[in-house]
């Protein structure tokens, strides 16, 4: 049997849970991963991970999901339940100690959150704290780590400031966006976690981590704003309650109103470290908010880049919200088209768009579109493209550019134009069950820079609407086409035995 440490992470499917285990993932270590759901992470994750069903609030799921487990991380919370989530945290985090203490768990990674008890706890923080404590009291050494704020792509705190930021011009700043705190990125708090595996102490700690800077989080907005090249202005008032303050989040951010009020009852106080120990028993830098954020957005990037959309949209042929479906704060509308065609031949009538072919469908209105752009100082349509058929990353086809090509799967395009905001353009080709026949999906991508951004896309998107469409049905008939004439090439070769005949080739 393996002699590597058994590590076990909960929350797995969270967003703290599922980073640390893609960091862990790459360290000599055997990984399990518990969730009440745990089909999506097999699915995700397949032999790399040991994925286990459990549930805290079910001790009898326990047992089984800790045994022979050296160290367990602790990323459970029920901040987004209904309900009275304070009594529910003890009672898992009770749960949790007890089985944790029955198979023999030498150590329990948990973390909570920074708040000074002399200054009083919102019941979030409060909550917390208890769970820390109580995970103490089961007799198992805890690693406690109280982080301030996270920034990084995807985190409550980053999704709500960039919802606000993004969408509003004037921000109304109550007192609460004065509190001072400290926060960290989340690649700083994930390197903590995983240094904890090497920590030599043997008791219970807690170690108060953050960030390089003390900021308050309307200057984090401000930085949000000068990162992203947004004027923005802060109009402080006196007062206004975490409840009327949720609320008003509930409807400009992705935020729930449940949430959003934890949240802010959880800023009212401050978050910053006052004991440095983690600085002397741990070898991370932490770096300060202007980085963090920068990280933040170029990880948006890459991170888009290696996303596939179709892995998340709905495998229905449409998506029938109007005005298309919010991921974060882009806007997304996605369509599909089953084609009794093999995908090499769809895929081939993809890589033919733009330049002489055109764009499939209503190519006077892409030559309105590019000279409208060509009059605000944009590139507008009269580029073109290199080759009739064939498509290389960084080619410019148009007004886009290729930023990905997997020959026979996909295409994303990334505008160039002049907009208020960044858009892409991707096409997937798959097979699909029936023999000879594939699936395309067609996605358009836009990433609203500011009011304007979002008055742009909802004002021509039914016009776009009517583009894509047309457009999707003329790659479907483009590829029928090719279809027919490879079929009758095909059949001329066979009867006259004659070479090959090479269309359209350089």
């Amino acid at each position: 049997m393996s002699t590597e440490p058994l590590l076990l992470i909960t929350g797995a499917t969270g967003y703290v849970g599922g980073r640390l285990l893609e960091r862990l993932s790459k360290k000599p270590v055997r990984l399990r991963a518990m969730a009440r759901k745990p089909e999506g992470l097999r699915d995700w994750w397949g032999e790399r991970v040991e994925v286990t069903a459990g549930d805290v609030l079910d001790p009898a799921s326990l047992p089984d999901v800790l045994e022979g487990v050296d160290t367990a991380y602790y990323l459970i919370h029920s901040m987004g339940g209904g309900g009275d989530f304070e009594a529910k945290d003890a009672e898992s985090a009770r749960n949790f100690g007890n089985a944790a203490r029955a198979a023999g768990v030498k150590r329990i990674v948990f973390l909570g959150g920074l708040a000074d008890e002399r200054q009083g706890l919102s019941p979030h923080m409060r909550s917390r704290h208890q769970t820390g404590r109580i995970l103490r009291e089961s007799g198992v050494q805890v690693i406690e780590f109280r982080a301030s704020i996270i920034l990084g792509a995807g985190s409550l705190s980053f999704e709500m400031i960039r919802a606000l930021v993004q969408r509003l011009p004037i921000m109304i700043t109550p007192k609460w966006a004065h509190v001072e705190a400290q926060p960290i990125a989340i690649e700083d708090l994930i390197a903590y976690l995983v240094q904890a595996l090497e920590l030599e102490d043997t008791s219970s700690r807690i170690f108060e981590i953050g960030g390089a800077d003390v900021v308050s989080y309307k200057e984090i907005m401000y930085l949000y704003s000068r990162a992203r090249g947004l004027k923005r202005w802060f109009l402080p008032v006196p007062v206004l309650s975490p409840t009327l303050s949720s609320l008003w989040l509930g409807l400009v951010t992705p935020l729930f109103a449940r949430v959003g009020k934890k949240l802010i009852e959880s800023v009212t106080h401050p978050s910053v470290i006052q004991n440095p120990t983690a600085k002397e028993k741990f070898s991370v830098e932490p770096c300060g908010v202007e980085q963090a954020i920068r990280q933040a957005l170029e990880e948006e990037d890459r991170g888009y880049a290696l996303t596939r959309w179709s892995d998340s949209l709905s495998s229905g042929n449409t998506l029938n919200s109007w005005a298309g479906v919010r991921f974060g704060t882009r806007l997304v509308d996605s369509r599909v088209r089953e084609c009794q065609i093999p995908p090499e031949r769809v895929f081939q009538a993809v890589e033919k768009i733009g330049g002489t072919t055109g764009w499939y469908y209503a190519n006077f209105l892409w030559k309105i579109r590019g000279a409208l752009d060509e009059l605000v100082g944009g590139v507008g349509m009269r580029r073109g493209r290199r080759h009739p058929q064939r498509l290389r990353v960084g080619e410019v086809v148009d007004c886009w550019r290729v930023e990905s090509i997997t020959p026979g799967c996909l295409l994303r395009l990334g505008a160039e134009m002049k907009l208020p905001g960044r858009a892409w353009l991707e096409f997937e080709v798959e097979p699909s069950e029936d023999p000879g026949s594939s699936r395309l999906r067609q996605t358009a991508i836009f990433d609203p820079k500011g009011l304007s951004g979002l008055l742009y896309w909802y004002g021509i998107f039914p016009l776009h609407g009517l583009i894509f469409k047309g457009m999707l049905e003329g790659i479907h008939k483009e590829a029928k086409l090719l279809q027919q004439d490879g079929q009758a090439y095909n059949l001329r070769e066979n009867k006259n035995g004659k070479e090959k005949l090479l269309v359209n080739e350089e």
